[in-house]
Order: C-alpha cells, then structure tokens, then sequence
C-alpha cells in the first residue's frame, strides 16, 4: 500500500500555485524562464488541460502584473518583499519637490487654440493700407498668353515676348519636309 501512495501523482492544484513550487523547486539564481517552467510543471503534472501553454502564460502575466513575481532578461522570480525596485530602462524621472501647504495647483491649459465665442459680436474690418512704393504689384509677374495657330494641319506655338525668349519645357519636335509634303498631297 505504501508503494500506491508513492506512485500516485498529486492532485492538479491552481496555476499560481504551480508556478510558485516550479520556481522554488528549479531554485536558479536569475530566476526561470517561461519554458523551464512549463517543462517542471509538466513533468509534475501529468492531467494538464489542453491549452496548458496559454493558461501558463496568462497567468504569469496575470503574476507579473500584480507583483507576486518579478519579470527580468526574460526570467521569472519570486518578488523579495524588501529588495527595492529594480529601475527600468532610460532616465530615471526627476523627484517631486512637495509643494507648501495652502498653494493651489492650477489646471493646466488644454493644447490648441481656444474656440471662438458664439454669441461674441463680429469685430469691425480693419481698412487695408495703401501701398507705398513704386505702386508695382508685389510678387512674380504673371505669365503672357501664347497664341496657337494651325496652319496645313499642324499646330503651331507663337511665344508673345516672353522674357527669357524660350518657353518653359521640351520643345517640340520639328518634322522633316518631306513629312509635310506627303500629308498635304492626302
């Protein structure tokens, strides 16, 4: 009867608590991943439900999240109620000087413009200045008009004095004689 109860395996307990006795029975010194853990509890375990892997890896974030084990280099350990935090990446923040008593911290103002007020009456126009100067209007010059001419059905650009005296792009491409003289006999 004793050689039973020696082969007999233990009970399927809560997730939690398989998770604390895998790492207290791996007892590694950076703590045990999440595969190490896995692999004890199944060896412990033989009635393991279906999404075992799923189970485990919620509630080591449910663990993790909640305190009872520290997450470091991808490691699982036990939480020491009197090691201090361990400090994440980047800058550590700068600490808080508390603020004399009887001083009212304002809200801070929201980002962005204010909206205008609805029922505000409209703010008279202000007259535009009269330009002082050469009375040219500013800015680059408007261009000037071409004029298209078609002549034995061609087209044909005439530039109106422009002042570089090219216009702006590929310039056409110019057509043998003897092109010209074959689509006029047609």
């Amino acid at each position: 009867m004793a050689a039973e109860e020696g082969n007999k395996l233990p009970s399927l307990s809560s997730y939690p608590e398989m998770i604390m006795a895998a790492i207290a029975g791996l007892d590694e010194k950076n703590g045990s991943n999440k595969t190490s853990i896995s692999k004890y509890i199944e060896s412990k375990y033989r009635d393991l439900p279906a999404g075992h892997t799923t189970l485990l890896s919620h509630h080591l974030n449910r663990m993790k999240s909640t305190g009872e084990l520290i997450f470091w280099k991808n490691n699982y350990m036990k939480a020491d109620p009197n090691a201090p935090p361990r400090r994440g990446r980047g800058r550590p923040p700068k600490p808080k000087v508390p603020l004399p008593p009887g001083i009212v911290v304002s809200t801070a103002r929201p980002r962005g413009r204010p909206p205008k007020d609805p029922n505000a009456p409209p703010k008279p126009l202000k007259p535009r200045p009269t330009p002082i100067g050469s009375g040219k209007p500013r800015g680059r010059p408007r261009k000037i008009a071409r004029s298209m001419e078609e002549t034995n059905g061609f087209t044909t650009t005439i530039v109106m004095a422009m002042a570089t005296g090219r216009p702006r792009g590929r310039p056409p491409k110019v057509r043998p004689a003897s092109m010209t003289e074959v689509s006029v006999q047609n």
